[in-house]
Order: structure tokens, then C-alpha cells, then sequence
């Protein structure tokens, strides 16, 4: 996209300030510095595109060898995965010695078989789940580790703390499959990519950076578990995070990034540091250790792929008014396939009214402080076919396939025959369970369900976080639950998790799957189901935000033909067990350009 096109796009955005095209009220010096503002984060992501970094084959060697040589000098025997920004494998290393298979266990003493406890996989699905997830966590903003997910997708927040509410991403690691649509693609080389096992919540798995960008990420197996830290009252010695760490020296994760707040509480990035290891040299390496890893790595190293070139996958676009990145030419806005569809238009302007809140929202897993939120926004249509993908610069790529899936679930939920669905996918019990639960005519009489909502009957305590209650109708008590066997979420993709192309669901409104985390609503024209928008990337409050006063702001520009739920239909309404569900909630006082405390109230 050529600079003045993004200026001009920023010039319209400060007119038309607060996303509703109602003109810019404040005094002009205030819009003046908000110009300013807001031309300084159009301009920076063009600076750095123009300059983006990669990684070479020969640094991904490098970044092996360091990994290689801390095990022999430790005596253990490790798998290495390396991927590019777009999640493409570079390179998967085994030495010689280490395990080829390892086992999925929570170390909770849940019996195996249930969920994936119990499971053996292979080494390399695990090194590069790693690699993949501290890649897609993090940003130019934040750096997120696989201990990061570890401390954010247990039942308690933080783990090992009771009567906690449970991870502000739990159920994140149900994301990123291989089933999933977002990654089936045409041309093998174009992000983003799948990991093999979802996100990992398993410590070895840290970013990879060059001059401050994200440009990949290692993961690392040494100790045969494919597990997660259930306590954070701790400092572990894990093998897997002190090898991983070894292979960032030279390409760490600047140190204000790590330190990122999520509800208050600091995100816990590592137990170990750079300071601790044994070694500082990469050492020579067998070229016949590099494995073949089928569907993911043919065994020849390869330099990474440069971030916002069409071989990405990811490509700056000028379609929606305002800065925004899109999948190539996938996933372009397109009219719904339902009764009252949403029209291509309707699409459009919804995506950039979501993302124009979202760049006047204060991020709250970014630094600097007064950051914009940086998101992906998905909307689809009542059967979940994907209307329109768009993110921020600079999102998580991770908010790619989780922000479809938070509006596919919305939309899903949302429907009058959901039920009906569940009963006919063999899927009896959580219908009984949530009739028993919530009313008799739970998912079959028009009540719309956003994530936050659904996300409520999912935890294995309800209310959230009250240790001692009974689960929700979606989860399992939590004498078997564990992050790996969560409920619902999971068995609606159990069958087909490492089947690539298969779509995760044998329900075609569900293509990649469920989310249960807060982010998406469903969308309406007048009191009809059309539609839902979901939103991932940043604090789940401003995902929640960003899709809610999207669509309601959206609505408004066209003149109120969508629309979100009637007050009278949303969950909220609903009291199941005495305790009052949650549809969304905003943040108090988000904006960067404004006062304004409660934008949500009376929408």
C-alpha cells in the first residue's frame, strides 16, 4: 500500500474520531495531537515492512547449534523446531539419543484416555507446537512463552491460586490446528501455518527477534512430557526451557516486552535466563539429525519468508479506510450464503468499524503504555462461512484463527437449531447437561450468546473460579478436567485434531472448531441471526469491546441495518443456578483519545 494512502485513511479516521462518522467534536488542538498520534502508528508499521526482517538459513543453524551444544554440556538429548513469522518449519532437529515419541500428561493423576491425557505423540509435533506458540503469542509489543500460555489457560489465574477465575485465554489451546480452514491453503508456502498439537502450554517455547521484530520462534523437548506448570509459586528447572532459551541468545525478546501485566498480575515469561546457561557457542551439527516431519518439514533447512510479502500470506491492504493487513486474497469480503445476508458492503464496513475502535482502544498486553489494541476481526455468516478476515498491524497472529472461531461460536450458539446440531454430531450429553442446566429450551430458543457467555458454561467451576462448585454444562468436573480434557471445546474436534484439510468438525458451521474465551457477539438485522463477529489479539475485555461497539457503531453508518442482539435475547438474561451469565464487558475509560468511561452502557 503506498504511504499516502494510509495517510489519507489516517486523516479521515481523526475527522470521523469517534467511528461513527459523527465529525470530530474536541478542540482542534486535541485533534491535531491525535493526527499526529495516530500518523505515527500508520507510519511505523510502513517503516518497518519496507525493512522487515527474516530469518537466514544460516542463522536458523546457528540457533540449533546453540540449542545442541547446552545439551551436550548438560548431558541430555533434545528435538529442536524452528519456524519463520508465518509459522513455516525451517527446521527440526533431533540428537541423536533423544526420545522420538513423548507423552501428553497434566501430572494431575488423571486416569489416560480421558481427552488427550495419556496420548503419545511424536518429539517433533511437540518442539514445533513450541516454537509455533511463542511465535503467534507475541508481537512488536509483547513476548509471550510457552510458560506465558502455561500461566494463562489453567482453571485458576494464576495456577496453584484457589478461587481464582480461570485464564483470561483458556481454551487458547485449541487453536492454530490442522484441521483448521484458516490454514488450508493453496499454496503451501503462505501463512499462516498450523501447529500439530494447537498452542503449547508446555515451558521450551520462546520468540524469536531481530532488531525488535518478531520474526520466528523455537521450541524445544528434552524431559519425554508434553505438559504445564500447574503452579506459579515456584521456580522450575525445566530442561525444555533452559535448551529453548539457549537458542535465543543473539535473538532475544527485548526486556520491556516481557514485562507485560494481564488483570494486574505480571506475566511470568521464564524461569530461566541467559545468564544461567553453560555455553555460548553454537556447536557443529549432523546434517542428518534434521528430520523429516511430514506435512510440516522436509528435512532440508530453509531461511524464513519476510513478514507482509505476498509469500507471507499477509498482505497490507487499503480496502477498509484505515491501516489493515489481510491474507493475500483470501478471505475478502464476500456477502453472506444466509436468509438476509449480510451484503459485501455490510461486511466491509463492519470489519472497519471494529478496527477503528480498536486503534483509538488502550492495548493491555502491549507496551509502550497508551499502545493501540493490535487484533484480527473475523466475520461469518449464521452457517459460520467466513465473510471477511482483517487485522491490525503488528497483531498476534494467533488472533487470526482464534478471532474466527470466537465468531463462528457466537453465530452458532446464537441459532434456534443448535441443538438439534449437537444432538445429530452425537453430542448428547452437553444437551441434556444444559437443558438440565440453564432452561429446557437452552440452544433452541433464540437466546444470543456471545463468547464470553458460552465461555461461562465451560469452566469447571460455576460461577468461575469458585473451587468446590460443580462444573459447567460445556466442561467436566475438575477431578478430570485438565487443560488437555476441557469438554465440549475439545470433543467437537477430537476426531479429526491431526487430520489436515479435513476441516476440525464434522458440524460445517464449526470448520476450525469452538472457542471459549471472550471476544465475539453475534450479529442481527433487526431481531434475525445473520451473522457474528469475533475478535482476538489483545485483553479479552478489548476483544469483547472491539466486536460489541464495532457492530453497534457499523449499525449506525448504515443506517441501522444490523444491528447487535435486542437487550431482551442476550444471554445476560439468564440466571442458570441463580448466577447471572455475562454477555461482555468493556473496559472503563479505553480510549486513548478520550474520556469516556462506560461506551458500552444503553448499546
Amino acid at each position: 500500500m503506498k504511504k499516502l494512502t494510509l495517510l489519507n485513511s489516517a486523516i479521515n479516521f481523526v475527522y470521523y474520531s469517534k467511528a461513527t462518522i459523527r465529525p470530530c467534536d474536541h478542540y482542534v488542538s486535541r485533534c491535531v495531537v491525535r493526527l499526529f498520534a495516530l500518523c505515527a502508528f500508520v507510519w511505523l508499521p510502513i517503516q518497518s515492512a519496507s525493512a522487515q526482517q527474516s530469518l537466514n538459513s544460516g542463522e536458523v543453524r546457528r540457533i540449533v547449534g546453540l540449542v545442541v551444544n547446552e545439551a551436550n554440556a548438560r548431558g541430555v538429548r533434545a528435538t529442536i523446531a524452528v519456524v519463520d513469522r508465518p509459522g513455516n518449519v525451517l527446521a527440526v532437529y533431533q540428537m541423536s539419543g533423544a526420545q522420538g515419541e513423548v507423552t501428553i500428561s497434566s501430572q494431575r493423576g488423571i486416569p489416560d484416555g480421558n481427552g488427550l491425557e495419556g496420548a503419545i505423540v511424536p518429539s517433533s509435533f511437540a518442539a514445533i507446537a513450541k516454537a509455533i506458540t511463542g511465535n503467534y503469542l507475541s508481537s512488536g509489543g509483547n513476548s509471550f512463552s510457552t510458560r506465558v500460555a502455561s500461566q494463562i489457560v489453567q482453571e485458576h489465574f494464576n495456577p496453584g491460586e484457589f478461587n481464582q477465575p480461570a485464564g483470561p485465554l483458556f481454551g487458547v489451546q485449541f487453536s492454530q490446528l490442522q484441521c483448521s480452514d484458516v490454514t488450508v491453503k493453496t499454496d503451501s508456502s503462505a501463512g499462516p501455518q498450523p501447529s500439530p498439537l494447537g498452542l503449547s502450554a508446555d515451558p521450551g517455547g520462546f520468540p524469536l527477534y531481530k532488531n525488535g521484530e518478531v520474526v520466528g520462534g523455537i521450541g524445544v523437548i528434552a524431559d519425554g512430557l508434553y505438559s504445564l506448570d500447574n503452579s506459579i509459586s515456584d521456580l522450575d528447572q525445566s530442561i525444555d526451557e533452559i535448551l529453548a532459551m539457549a537458542g535465543t541468545r543473539g535473538f532475544e525478546a527485548p526486556g520491556r516486552l516481557r514485562e507485560i501485566t494481564l488483570d494486574g498480575k505480571i506475566v511470568r515469561y521464564s524461569d530461566t535466563t541467559i545468564a544461567a546457561l553453560r555455553t555460548s557457542s553454537p556447536t557443529g551439527l549432523s546434517n542428518d539429525r534434521f528430520i523429516q516431519v511430514g506435512g510440516f518439514f522436509d528435512g532440508q533447512v530453509k531461511s524464513g519468508v519476510v513478514f507482509g510479502t505476498e509469500e507471507s500470506g499477509f498482505v497490507e491492504s487499503d480496502e477498509f479506510g484505515v491501516p489493515a493487513v489481510v491474507l493475500g486474497d483470501r478471505f475478502e469480503p464476500r456477502a453472506g450464503t444466509d436468509a438476509g445476508a449480510l451484503t459485501e458492503n455490510e461486511v466491509r464496513v463492519l470489519i472497519s468499524n471494529a478496527l477503528r475502535v480498536a486503534m483509538r482502544s488502550r492495548a493491555q498486553i502491549r507496551n509502550p503504555a497508551d499502545s493501540s489494541a493490535r487484533v484480527t476481526v473475523s466475520v461469518v455468516d449464521s452457517n459460520g462461512v467466513v465473510l471477511g478476515i482483517a487485522r491490525t498491524p503488528d497483531a498476534p497472529i494467533f488472533g487470526t484463527d482464534v478471532s474466527l472461531q470466537k465468531a463462528r461460536t457466537a453465530a452458532f450458539f446464537s441459532r434456534r437449531d443448535a441443538a438439534q446440531i449437537l444432538l445429530d454430531n452425537g453430542l448428547h450429553h452437553y444437551v441434556n447437561t444444559v437443558r438440565a442446566f440453564v432452561s429446557p429450551t437452552a440452544l433452541s430458543d433464540g437466546i444470543a450468546f456471545s463468547d464470553r457467555a458460552g465461555g461461562n458454561l465451560s469452566r469447571p467451576f460455576y460461577p468461575d473460579g469458585i473451587d468446590s462448585n460443580p462444573p459447567g454444562p460445556f466442561s467436566f468436573p475438575i477431578d478430570v478436567w485438565s487443560p488437555f480434557n476441557v469438554g465440549l471445546q475439545l470433543e467437537i474436534v477430537f476426531n479429526r485434531l491431526t487430520l489436515p484439510g479435513t476441516g476440525c468438525s464434522s458440524i460445517p458451521n464449526l470448520t476450525n472448531g469452538i472457542q471459549i474465551f471472550p471476544g465475539s457477539v453475534p450479529i442481527y438485522r433487526g431481531g434475525q441471526l445473520i451473522g457474528g463477529i469475533g475478535v482476538s489479539g489483545d485483553g479479552v475485555d478489548q476483544d469483547d469491546m472491539i466486536s460489541f461497539l464495532g457492530l453497534h457503531n457499523a449499525g449506525l453508518e448504515l443506517g441501522g441495518a444490523i444491528n447487535n442482539a435486542d437487550p431482551s435475547i442476550r444471554a445476560d438474561t439468564l440466571s442458570p443456578q441463580g448466577v447471572r451469565l455475562r454477555y461482555i464487558n468493556c473496559p472503563q475509560a479505553p480510549f486513548i483519545d478520550s474520556t469516556e468511561a462506560f461506551p458500552c452502557r444503553g448499546k
